[in-house]
C-alpha cells in the first residue's frame, strides 16, 4: 500500500464535512495530549471536544470498540476534570505518582471487562448494522478482520490508560504508548489516514509524557 492508497484515495469518497470533522477532532486530540504532558487540567475540555467528534466518526466507519471508548472518554473526562480540580493547588496543575497495588487490580478487572464487552458488541454488530433488525441476519464473530480484533484490544488498553490518567498515575502513559502504536496501522487499514497520523504523533508525545511525568515525580520527591 503506497502513500496515495493509504492517505489520499480513501478521502475521495468522503463528504467534505467528514474530513473537516476528522481534522478538528485530530487538532483537539493533540492539544489534549499536550496539556496532559504539562499536567494541565485543560487536558479534559480539549479532550472532550475530540472524543465527542470521534464518537460520530468511529460509528460511521464501524469501529464500534473505539466508538464506545470515546463515549467512555467523555464520561471519564468529566470525572477526571473534577478529580484534577480537587487535587490541584492552583486549579490548573496536579502532582503525579505511581499506581498502587489496588489500582492495578482495578485496572486489570477493567481490561478484562472491556475485552468481553466489546467482543459481545461485535457479536451483535450484524444486528446493529441492519438497523437493529434480525431479518436475514446471522450473529457471530465471523465478520471480524484483524483491524476489528485490534480495535477490541486497543479499546481495553485505552480504558485502563484513561483510568490511570484520571488518578494522576504515571503508568497511564505506558498504556497510551502501546495503544497508540497499534492504532496507526489499524486506522490506515480502515481508511482514516488523518487519524493514523494523529496516533503516530500520539505515540511520540506519550513517550515524552512518560519521561516528563517520571522526572516530575522524581524532582518533587527530591524536594520534600
Amino acid at each position: 500500500m503506497d502513500f496515495y492508497d493509504a492517505f489520499i484515495k480513501p478521502y475521495e469518497s468522503y463528504q467534505t464535512y467528514q474530513i473537516v470533522i476528522e481534522c478538528i477532532a485530530m487538532i483537539f486530540g493533540l492539544l489534549s495530549v499536550y496539556f496532559s504532558m504539562r499536567k494541565n487540567i485543560w487536558v479534559y475540555p480539549t479532550g472532550i471536544v475530540s472524543t465527542v467528534l470521534y464518537v460520530y466518526i468511529l460509528f460511521v466507519f464501524g469501529l464500534l470498540g473505539d466508538c464506545m471508548i470515546n463515549v467512555y472518554y467523555t464520561i471519564m473526562s468529566i470525572y477526571g476534570w473534577i478529580l484534577w480540580a480537587k487535587n490541584s493547588k492552583d486549579q490548573i496543575h496536579v502532582e503525579v505518582s505511581w499506581a498502587k497495588k489496588k489500582e492495578w487490580i482495578y485496572g486489570s478487572v477493567l481490561f478484562v471487562f472491556s475485552l468481553l464487552l466489546v467482543t459481545v458488541i461485535y457479536y451483535y454488530k450484524p444486528f446493529i448494522d441492519n438497523h437493529f433488525s434480525m431479518q436475514n441476519v446471522t450473529l457471530g464473530l465471523y465478520h471480524l478482520d484483524w483491524a476489528n480484533w485490534m480495535d477490541v484490544f486497543t479499546t481495553s488498553v485505552f480504558l485502563v490508560g484513561m483510568y490511570f490518567m484520571a488518578k494522576q498515575r504515571i503508568e497511564n502513559w505506558i498504556f497510551w504508548i502501546v495503544g497508540d502504536f497499534i492504532s496507526v496501522p489499524m486506522y490506515i487499514y480502515k481508511g482514516l489516514g488523518i487519524t493514523s497520523v494523529q496516533y503516530l504523533v500520539f505515540t511520540i508525545l506519550a513517550t515524552i509524557g512518560y519521561i516528563t511525568w517520571k522526572k516530575s515525580y522524581q524532582k518533587y520527591h527530591t524536594l520534600i
